[in-house]
């Protein structure tokens, strides 16, 4: 890859069902809620040590959307997790970090992982939380465990309403951070009106600029609506998905749309289950096609794609929880 050096900074995985995306299969769960989950209103509780191996049982999830996709079988390939030092850099570098602070992939053993997604994106511009995770106390401890402050956070963009990808928002409100929160415009409106009242919340459908650098590709249909997370680096574009509902082709040819320049990397949810093998291989070449130079599947995308991903891109690392990627300012 084209002078990109990626820094790993490792973490563990336990799968924690919430709606939507195709939460952890279990034998309670049923789906995800047709509206976001309850606010909690109390403080997050001091985050404890986390046990190397958390076992605990994922809670059971009640209704489902009306868009709501069907649950994926459960993850069998489980790669290994590492502890890898965080990485130091020469004085004065500037980067654009990545940083998955939440998700049910495993990477590094010393966090705590659940089903869902989110990414820290920190840059010179500011710092960007692109989705929350289900759980925001788990988000938090996370964070915590990374040496990531979340009064840091500028901008919190929701990728789509699935409950895996929002539900840890009010806890991390609860910790007196107020960051400008971006949201599809096909959003509930009980979920916009309650965020509304603790912090200010950007509707979104076109595309817009984040921070400078940072943009949103605006609105992705068909099927749930979502929209993507687009960052400049001097390393080429890189595109966050949550759980690319609409296609993760969809969703790059989008970014492609809003930014000039070459995909250095796409990353997050790819939604890919139930996909075949054909139709990985032809999503694949649909990237390649796009000039997009790696792919790497993570949250819902499934054994066989992240396996077929890794092989085809010649990936070898896991984009689980914990990994940290750190690439040229620009």
């Amino acid at each position: 890859m084209k002078k990109f050096f990626l820094s790993f900074l490792a973490v563990i995985v336990f799968v924690f069902a919430v709606g939507g995306c195709g939460a952890e299969p279990s034998p309670t769960a049923t789906s995800a809620p047709t509206s976001p989950p309850p606010m909690p209103t109390s403080a997050p509780p001091t985050p404890t040590p986390i046990p190397p191996t958390p076992t605990p049982p994922p809670p059971t999830a009640t209704s489902a959307p009306p868009t709501e996709t069907p649950i994926p079988p459960t993850p069998t390939r489980t790669p290994t997790a590492t502890t890898t030092p965080r990485p130091t850099l020469p004085p004065g570098t500037q980067v654009t970090t990545f940083s998955i602070v939440y998700n049910n992939v495993p990477y590094d053993s010393a966090l705590m992982t659940a089903w869902g997604f989110a990414c820290l994106v920190q840059t010179e511009a500011g710092t960007v939380l692109f989705d929350t995770g289900g759980d925001g106390g788990r988000l938090l401890r996370n964070m915590e465990q990374l040496g990531l402050d979340p009064q840091a956070i500028d901008a919190v963009v929701l990728s789509h309403i699935h409950a895996d990808h929002t539900g840890g928002l009010e806890r991390l409100l609860d910790t007196g951070v107020r960051p400008t929160v971006y949201v599809p415009a096909a959003f509930p409106a009980a979920f916009k009106d309650r965020v509304r009242e603790r912090t200010e919340l950007v509707e979104v459908t076109d595309s817009l600029e984040i921070l400078p650098g940072m943009y949103s590709t605006g609105e992705v249909r068909p099927n749930v609506v979502e929209q993507a997370l687009v960052v400049e680096t001097g390393e080429g574009v890189v595109v966050l998905t949550g759980c690319s509902h609409p296609g993760v082709v969809n969703m790059v040819r989008q970014a492609q749309e809003v930014v000039e320049g070459e995909i250095a990397l796409v990353t997050g949810g790819f939604h890919l289950g139930e996909a075949s093998r054909a139709q990985i291989r032809s999503i694949i070449t649909d990237l390649k096609n796009l000039g997009v130079r790696q792919a790497v599947a993570s949250h819902c995308s499934g054994d066989l794609a992240m396996e077929m991903f890794a092989e085809a891109f010649d990936v070898d690392f896991v984009a689980g929880l914990g990994w940290i990627a750190s690439m040229d300012a620009e």
